[in-house]
């Protein structure tokens, strides 16, 4: 066999030396123009987007430029959230189980509620509180405020929460009346015949009204003490109403338990719902933005 020759500039060579450059051929880690021995490339132009000037990952770390991907916000933003989601929904689902069967816990309801049944006008007035000419025109109103004040702000997406607390409550009738009429749970002694009382219609309207009136208030308080004064009143109004219907004898204490695990299961999802599709936008908004740069293309 021939062997391949050599081209001249090796002849004799015994590869000690170090390689040398030819003209048009760059390196990427060779001293530039100042002899300063710090890597850069071969023009002496600087990189365009600098260590100082890169930005955070998504998930505020900081990271390598795209396409390197970075965990996504939302599972680590929102896995606590569905974590609380389960309980409410186990929670109705074994409570519908029992009234529906008849089962021990639905009787021993059925006694407790007997020992805590006593009719008078302030527990009506409270149980009132929970109808829907009470608590919608009151959603209705925090609904008008937030989506003014927060279109005034400029907010990107500033229609999104209002409409999805005015569906949320849209929802409660259509899920509330198949459940009465599939359950059909006969009510107190005092409310005479009749079926359909589980679960309590007007539980579920004021945790939905007054919980996402709520929602749509904190972030425009400022302030912790304001903002647990918000919360606090929320949660009497809805003791109150729950108070108010068992000791008038309009439910059981099942049927309003029921439908407090119910709402806290719908505002769950309505905050899920909320907070993806702002996530989503600033997603799109930082991804639309030009990243800065530092030297000449």
């Amino acid at each position: 066999m021939r062997e391949t020759p050599r081209p001249q500039g090796t002849v004799g060579d015994t590869g000690s030396g170090p390689p040398q450059l030819h003209p048009g051929r760059a390196l990427a880690h060779t001293p530039g123009a100042s002899s300063s021995g710090s890597p850069h490339r071969s023009d002496s132009r600087p990189p365009q987007t600098p260590r100082g000037a890169r930005r955070s990952g998504l998930d505020g770390r900081l990271g390598t430029p795209p396409p390197v991907p970075g965990r996504p916000t939302f599972l680590p933003a929102h896995s606590g959230r569905l974590a609380l989601l389960a309980l409410p929904v186990a929670l109705f689902a074994l409570i519908t189980w029992q009234v529906a069967a008849h089962g021990p816990l639905a009787r021993a309801d059925e006694r407790l509620s007997r020992s805590l049944v006593h009719p008078g006008r302030v527990p009506e007035l409270l149980a009132d509180l929970g109808g829907v000419p009470v608590a919608v025109p009151v959603l209705a109103v925090v609904i008008g405020y937030a989506a003014l004040s927060a279109r005034a702000a400029g907010r990107e997406r500033w229609w999104l929460s209002p409409a999805v607390a005015a569906a949320l409550m849209a929802v409660v009738p259509a899920v509330i009346v198949p459940l009465k009429e599939l359950v059909a749970r006969p009510g107190p002694p005092v409310m005479g015949p009749g079926t359909g009382f589980y679960p309590s219609g007007h539980t579920a309207t004021a945790v939905v009204a007054y919980g996402s009136a709520t929602l749509l208030l904190l972030p425009r308080l400022r302030g912790t003490l304001a903002r647990r004064a918000l919360l606090g009143l929320c949660v009497a109004v809805n003791l109150a109403v729950a108070f108010g219907l068992v000791r008038r004898g309009y439910h059981w204490p099942l049927d309003v338990l029921a439908s407090w695990c119910l709402g806290a299961a719908l505002l769950t999802v309505s905050v899920l719902f909320v907070d993806r599709g702002v996530s989503r936008s600033s997603r799109r908004s930082s991804a639309g933005t030009p990243s800065p740069r530092t030297g000449p293309s």
